[in-house]
């Protein structure tokens, strides 16, 4: 419980700094010809894609003595990006989200670092996860808040982060005093150290089918989190909740308590192939919901808001197990010695790249369309393209796992 509250409050906070100005419009602002919030959105999106592919080799390699230093240097430098945010023209802000990004894509890795490789990361994953779920709206309510209270709009991002800044420095503390696995962690989960280049690419040759299937499909799921995310205030306006300054933080609450207690319950499979085959089948379910969730929509089965809730639910049930449950539980099943954290970053760094690409993708070749009809057209391809891919992957490591199960009954 202690864990979890520690890499909960940390990682809440950290969306303090990346999230509230997307609750801003910036209307009548342009950039290069793009709207000036898409130019924020994407500027902040190459920080933060950049950040992952520097976290491949910076976080496997970071020493775990470290690890608090680096998470307040990231944070307190992404603050000072916000500060800059509210006094420079629009050209200047483009380029303050860009390094406000570049730092806070490390902060998931460095915070995860202290929770793997432990006989219940599932329980401490979920709890970690549960943060970012409810910490993107959350955070936004207290921006659209402090809007309404007179705080300009330019001014908001770097007030939401004064405030969340202390708390962030006490997570940070308390996350630093948790133990090492212990000789039984180790024993149920294999031992977690830092990877080199070398053995990196060794763990990428050995599983590059299953590994190339898992990167491609996150690449449209996080790409559907984050429009979803980034374009929350359009799409809720059109639903008729634009006015609500609570509903980003009240819709987000449900999705979070389903998908940690389905995280949790994967701490009970004890056999790390069947835990596997478990988080596959999960996240599978996951993307069907998404588009079972829009046809009840479309039928005028389900509402505008239980449709956002649903389709969350399923978004969330694909993409929480990738930042916890899926590598750590692939690493013991395959019995390798290595870090979930390298291949946390790999999927993320390409994840961030998509999400750049729908967005650009949205504005050359669909302007005409509106985020709400995007956004339910994109909810059908996410779940034909993520529910195949995800079934081709249960396949693959279910048959990885079985082939080393028979070679080790072999050579005993």
């Amino acid at each position: 419980m202690y864990a979890v509250a520690a890499a909960f409050t940390t990682y809440f906070c950290m969306y303090a700094f990346r999230k509230p100005f997307a609750v801003g419009l910036y209307a009548g602002d342009t950039f290069f010809g793009l709207a000036l919030k898409d130019a924020l959105i994407i500027s902040q999106l190459l920080g933060y894609a950049l950040s992952k592919w520097l976290g491949v080799k910076f976080i496997s390699e970071l020493q775990p003595q470290f690890r608090k230093l680096a998470l307040i240097s990231m944070i307190v430098f992404a603050q000072l990006c916000l500060v800059a945010f509210a006094f420079l023209p629009p050209g200047g802000r483009v380029v303050a989200m860009f390094f406000n990004g570049l730092p806070l894509g490390c902060v998931w890795g460095l915070i995860f670092g202290y929770l793997e490789g432990r006989r219940v990361s599932e329980i401490l994953g979920a709890g970690l996860s549960c943060s970012y779920i409810v910490a993107s709206g959350g955070v936004k309510s207290v921006g659209a808040w402090l809007m309404s209270l007179g705080v300009p709009e330019l001014w908001m991002p770097m007030s939401v982060g004064f405030l969340f800044l202390p708390i962030f420095f006490a997570g940070t503390w308390a996350l630093a005093q948790l133990p090492p696995p212990s000789k039984e962690d180790i024993a149920a989960r294999m031992k977690r150290v830092v990877m080199n280049g070398a053995q990196r690419l060794a763990f990428v040759r050995e599983f590059l089918l299953g590994l190339a299937a898992l990167t491609l499909l996150y690449v449209f799921v996080t790409a559907y989190r984050d429009f979803r995310d980034n374009y929350a205030p359009e799409i809720w306006t059109e639903l008729g909740l634009g006015d609500s300054v609570a509903i980003y933080s009240l819709s987000e609450l449900p999705i979070a308590f389903v998908v940690m207690a389905g995280l949790a319950l994967l701490y009970l499979v004890k056999r790390n192939d069947l835990g596997l085959l478990a988080a596959h089948l999960l996240m599978l379910g996951g993307t069907a919901l998404i588009g079972i969730a829009t046809l009840a929509w479309d039928a005028g089965i389900l509402g505008g808001v239980p449709w956002m809730i649903v389709v969350g639910l399923g978004l969330y049930l694909a993409y929480v197990p990738y930042g916890c449950v899926l590598f750590d539980r692939m690493i013991a099943a395959m019995g390798v010695t290595a870090t979930a954290v390298f291949m946390i970053y790999v999927t993320d760094a390409s994840g961030y790249a998509g999400a750049i690409g729908v967005i650009l993708y949205k504005h050359l070749g669909h302007a005409d369309m509106s985020k709400l009809q995007f956004f339910r057209a994109f909810s059908y391809f996410v779940s034909v393209v993520a529910t195949s891919a995800f079934t081709f992957s249960a396949w693959y490591f279910w048959r990885r796992s079985k082939s080393r199960s028979q070679a080790a009954a072999l050579a005993s």
